[in-house]
């Protein structure tokens, strides 16, 4: 059998010949390596700038994929395969999950023009978004940034901004200092509300217009609590409220208004045991029979049984 009456023969179930399939061999492997010489002038030219490592590798990733199908459907298109049919079905299932997959990506692309076109919160600005605080760093086209107090970055999908309730701590130009302080019941509950607006009204930084207040908030078990209530500007309120917390500390107890703390007295009341005479048997009373008559006794008595031990 000559070369050529074996490359011209049909593989048997098949239509495929000899020949048509070490070309479609040869195609396979001449792919694969071609991929591989593509990807890794890809991925050395897109190192060269300043993406990120974890982009880079997405990148090459998604080439390697593409490429690699790319290739296996030149080999099925070069054994006679119709992959025009598993083109349009592939394609069709890629255009379902990347809509499903691409869902949330638009979803948070709308909600950041939505975010920067009405602006409810702007760079620099302090915020509680989705139950996280802190200063706006940036609002992107996908995502917010938040700088925490103690610098720690928190990224919040646009998605979650525009669906949840903003606290715009710093939009206003003035904000309330509440201060809560509890006094003793014994103490003058006007001499402390005289002393808690002195203070404020002479504080440099509490504005004089809304005017201090001081609210009577609970009659609480130990204490009368008082709430102090005074106006600054809102870059100042931190400075003022350290200055309230600690100057009402000093009035009162200055003037002798006392600040209560909770506490409980505890009394310890010693029980004496009766006399207990041993049985007219005769028979040896063990500890167990003491303690057990002892409480008897004390259950006749009203008394507490936990008082003897």
């Amino acid at each position: 059998m000559s070369f050529e009456t074996v490359m011209k023969q049909v593989i048997p179930y098949t239509e495929i010949t000899v020949s048509r399939l070490i070309f479609a061999a040869i195609v396979l492997v001449m792919g694969f390596v071609l991929s591989k010489y593509i990807i890794l002038v890809f991925r050395r030219g897109i190192q060269k700038t300043k993406i990120p490592d974890l982009t880079v590798q997405f990148l090459t990733h998604f080439l390697s994929i593409l490429l690699y199908v790319i290739v296996i459907l030149i080999f099925l298109k070069s054994l006679n395969f119709d992959v025009d049919s598993y083109i349009v079905g592939v394609s069709a299932a890629i255009g379902i999950v990347l809509g499903l997959g691409l869902q949330d990506t638009f979803t948070n692309l709308t909600a950041g023009v939505c975010v920067a076109a009405i602006r409810p919160i702007d760079t620099g600005e302090i915020v509680t978004v989705n139950g996280q605080t802190g200063k706006v760093r940036s609002v992107g086209l996908m995502s917010t940034e938040l700088l925490t107090l103690d610098n720690q970055l928190i990224t919040i999908p646009n998605k979650l901004v525009w669906g949840s309730s903003i606290v715009n701590m710093t939009r206003m130009p003035t904000r309330r200092v509440s201060v809560d302080v509890g006094i003793s019941y014994s103490s003058s509950l006007e001499k402390a509300t005289e002393i808690a607006l002195n203070l404020m009204k002479t504080h440099p930084l509490v504005l004089k217009e809304p005017e201090p207040a001081v609210v009577t908030t609970e009659l609480a078990n130990s204490s009368i609590n008082l709430q102090l209530r005074a106006w600054a500007k809102t870059g100042e309120m931190v400075t003022v409220k350290n200055d309230l917390v600690a100057g009402i500390f000093d009035a009162y107890t200055k003037e002798g208004i006392e600040i209560p703390f909770p506490q409980m007295d505890i009394n310890i009341k010693e029980i004496k045991p009766k006399e207990i005479k041993p049985k007219e048997s005769g028979k040896h009373i063990t500890e167990s029979d003491m303690t057990a008559l002892e409480e008897k006794i004390v259950l006749e008595e009203g008394r507490d049984v936990e008082g003897l031990y």
